[in-house]
């Protein structure tokens, strides 16, 4: 197979991001897994789509690069982890789409992950302590020449800090919740 083969298995065009690829496998799996979709080519596909999905993410940067790097690549996927990676898929496919779900594997494709929702709720108390501090800083140093701000221009900031905060709160609370699952079964 060619890099195009492996972007078609999957839906997507060359240029793709890791995000769509992701995204992508996220969506085929689900569709192809053999424990929800019955028909008797689907473990077969399950199998290509994951393949496609581990040689993308393995080799994406890779993929942009010249014709040698890529040929050099894609001959080392051959030789050394294109069939370990058909063994693993098909391991996935007998387990049920649960377990292939609570895989780490699985896992891997996920857009947000614990580094990011620990960033945006960083992000989210600094917007919060800026929009005061700001406010604040601003009636008592006013600037001459430019007016004092205005109370609806703090309310606003200080909400959206709050909904950006209550969310990476609820997300974070829930990868925490996930993650302690996770490792009581382990």
């Amino acid at each position: 197979m060619t890099q195009a083969d492996y972007f078609e298995i999957l839906g997507l065009h060359t240029g793709s991001t890791v995000d769509e690829i992701k995204k992508a496998y996220r969506k085929k799996a689900r569709l192809y897994h053999p424990d929800i979709n019955h028909a008797p080519e689907a473990k077969e596909i399950f199998i290509s789509i994951t393949e496609a999905y581990e040689f993308l993410i393995a080799n994406f940067d890779n993929l942009k690069s010249d014709d040698e790097v890529y040929r050099q690549a894609m001959e080392d996927w051959r030789k050394y982890r294109q069939d370990r990676s058909r063994r693993r898929a098909n391991i996935y496919a007998r387990a049920s789409y649960v377990s292939f779900k609570n895989s780490q594997f699985y896992k891997t494709t996920r857009i947000l992950d614990g580094t990011t929702i620990v960033i945006s709720f960083i992000i989210a108390i600094i917007v919060l302590v800026y929009s005061v501090y700001g406010y604040i800083y601003r009636l008592s140093h006013p600037i001459p020449g430019i007016k004092k701000p205005t109370v609806f221009a703090f309310l606003m900031f200080l909400t959206l800090g709050m909904i950006f905060f209550i969310v990476s709160f609820i997300y974070l609370k829930a990868y925490l919740e996930t993650s302690k699952k996770h490792k009581r079964k382990c």
